[in-house]
């Protein structure tokens, strides 16, 4: 039937109308009159003529157009209005002609009648058609619906006219709800998930609650897990009941960023291609995580050149390929070296006028800096020196720093040499006029961009836990109160380039990105994503531990993203600007020569003490339990009291103490 030819299909609809009509019309007649006599008071031709004016009704309606596998709730009401619509009309007609013998309320028990035969024969004709095209019931995936209201009972019906899977029950949390009926299904109490799901073969529940909390999402989760059963989410509740929207396209796996507190912030158009349509732009550090995104999005943009700076050979030519395949129309330019070396920035900027650079190259892995702050320091603070210098030389148009959270009241040398780059980018948009040698016209626009945690860039905790989890544990944590801020990369990408339409220099750009979340929450969900549960004294069975090690050196329980400078709004509603202190220009350049030669020396004291003298809110500490991983030989100490430190004449005496090896 399905594969017959539509005008056959439709002649068919009509011929089975105009046999069932006349019969429908002599129901309501018998039903006015009581017996046949007033039924066989009219002829054929009243019957034959009824059905005719009741299947133009139907056409002018669009009856006979709809497909019926598709036929809906709001096609079926029009259908009714038409038909009342005609009824009315008949009405009228035989008052005007004055007609006493015809029983003019046959036509209101008619109207029933018709409508209800239309509902039954098209719904069941649906069903039919639907369960010829399933095939075998046993292929679908029994699944039971978590939320027994309208999302979930609108999910259930859906669900019957689909392939994919076959509801048995619901779930609830309601005791109103408990053991009532909705929709044909039963409704057990979340109380009873392990019992009722090993009962019916349940291997897979979907989540319909469109309002859900975060944090409620993750105790579901977590419940389910526990219960051995995968846990699916409806994503989408456009008209599932009218077939709009099918199952399969509703219907999804549970995603980590559903889990962040907060939905992802989109971008402003306007803002977004300001920097870079039509403009030459520089990636450095375009092979990392963050890079590369940023590379992506940069292509999508139709930038005149794109320049890629990394240090790493594979990473340069990985993600050098990628856009090549991707935009081969683009011309994208791939520079092998370290950001630190002025040489190579200088003929990158001096090879074509760059208008827009993206300063993304650091090293950001904590513990890593922290045991090699030498390299940290000249990496992050060196780079950033150097670029901000071309980049006025240069006459670049825009220069965006990504900064981090870890910036804000520093605890270990990777975040205060995050809030150095800072203060030199600072330093760098207070400088009034060209610098030395400078051949531009109006000054370069300077500001930085503070993330938090971006979820799956290299280092992030994410992957970790994932690699842990494929090793079957344990996952470590350092400490169960640590909680963090979290971006997913597209957002942290887009982020940075609009906030090179929106400086006006020096400002500091952050996300708003809701409330952080703790580390050990995110380590049982990606558990309970994976299908696992975790082992802990109460659950001996599980299948993954986690783990407590300890805080690393310099590692805060939880971040911060403003610091007491003044926030103003931005042109985005989710995006804060500040404005913060910084040191003047000629200061800091002579700070950060002498941070550069305490490094010569290797001392972590000097070092620090040095790092301090810069950034008078960097507090290094000591955690109370070491991680067994991390060696505590490299602990941070302070060569000097941290108010003696602050103090100016106190700067004055270190600066003095490094100045004369430098004549």
């Amino acid at each position: 039937m399905v594969s017959l030819h539509r005008t056959t299909k439709i002649a068919l609809m009509v011929t089975a109308d105009l046999i069932a009509l006349p019969f429908c019309f002599l129901i309501a007649m018998l039903l006015r009159g009581g017996d046949l006599k007033l039924a066989s008071h009219f002829g054929p031709a009243s019957y034959i003529l009824v059905a005719v004016v009741t299947i133009a009704a139907f056409s002018v309606s669009d009856l006979y157009r709809a497909v019926i596998r598709f036929i809906d709730q709001r096609l079926l009401s029009v259908t009714g209005i038409a038909l009342a619509v005609a009824i009315l009309c008949a009405y009228a007609v035989t008052f005007s002609i004055k007609e006493e013998n015809f029983p003019r309320s046959a036509l209101a028990i008619y109207w029933f009648i018709v409508f209800s035969y239309v509902i039954a024969s098209r719904i069941g004709v649906r069903a039919f058609l639907r369960n010829q095209q399933a095939g075998p019931r046993g292929a679908t995936e029994v699944v039971a619906i978590y939320g027994a209201g309208e999302a979930g009972a609108r999910l259930a019906q859906a669900m019957r006219n689909s392939e994919e899977y076959r509801p048995v029950c619901f779930f609830d949390d309601k005791h109103a709800l408990i053991e009532r009926n909705i929709g044909g299904l039963r409704v057990f109490h979340t109380d009873r998930l392990a019992e009722i799901a090993g009962a019916l073969c349940i291997r897979s529940i979907v989540i319909a609650l469109p309002s859900v909390s975060p944090e409620r999402l993750r105790d579901i989760m977590q419940r389910l897990a526990q219960a051995g059963i995968t846990t699916k989410i409806l994503s989408r509740l456009v008209d599932l009941a009218d077939d709009k929207a099918t199952p399969r396209e509703s219907i999804r796996d549970l995603k980590f960023e559903d889990l962040l507190g907060r939905p992802p912030v989109p971008p402003r158009l306007d803002l977004f291609a300001k920097c870079v349509r039509g403009k030459t732009v520089l990636v450095t550090g375009a092979g990392g995580s963050i890079g590369s995104e940023l590379c992506r999005q940069i292509v999508t943009l139709a930038p005149s050149r794109l320049h890629l700076l990394d240090h790493s050979e594979y990473a340069l030519y990985t993600v050098r390929q990628e856009l090549a395949t991707r935009f081969p129309d683009i011309p994208v330019q791939a520079h092998l070296g370290s950001v630190c070396n002025a040489d190579l920035v200088e003929r990158i900027l001096r090879a074509g006028p760059v208008d827009t650079i993206y300063h993304a190259a650091a090293y950001k892995h904590v513990p890593l800096v922290e045991t090699n702050i030498v390299e940290g320091l000249r990496n992050n603070v060196l780079g950033a020196q150097v670029i901000a210098t071309q980049a006025a030389r240069h006459g670049v148009e825009t220069c965006v720093l990504i900064s981090s959270d870890k910036a804000v009241r520093p605890t270990n040398i990777m975040g205060a040499s995050k809030r150095i780059a800072e203060l030199i980018f600072q330093a760098a948009a207070a400088r009034q006029g060209p610098v030395d040698g400078a051949d531009n016209g109006p000054g370069t626009t300077f500001c930085m961009v503070r993330f938090g945690n971006v979820l799956g860039s290299s280092g992030s905790v994410i992957p970790l836990f994932q690699r842990q989890i494929a090793r079957g544990g344990p996952l470590t944590i350092t400490h169960p109160d640590v909680s963090r801020y979290f971006m997913l990369i597209p957002e942290a990408a887009q982020l940075v380039i609009q906030a090179g339409a929106m400086a006006k220099g020096g400002d500091v750009f952050v996300l708003d990105m809701g409330e952080p979340v703790r580390i050990v929450d995110l380590a049982r969900t990606l558990i309970a994503l994976s299908g696992l549960t975790e082992k802990s004294p109460q659950n001996p069975g599980g299948e993954i531990e986690i783990r407590y090690v300890g805080l690393f050196p310099g590692e805060k329980l939880h971040e911060e993203l403003l610091t007491d400078g003044v926030v103003f709004p931005s042109d985005h509603p989710r995006i804060m600007r500040m404005k913060e202190n910084a040191l003047r220009p000629a200061v800091l350049d002579t700070f950060i020569t002498c941070l550069m030669m305490a490094c010569e020396t290797h001392e972590r004291p000097m070092i620090e003490a040095m790092v301090k003298a810069i950034v008078t809110e960097y507090s290094p500490n000591q955690p109370a339990v070491e991680p067994a991983s991390v060696p505590t030989a490299a602990t941070t100490s302070a060569a000097a009291p941290a108010a003696a430190l602050a103090a100016p004449q106190q700067r004055l005496g270190l600066i003095k103490r490094f100045v004369p090896f430098r004549i």
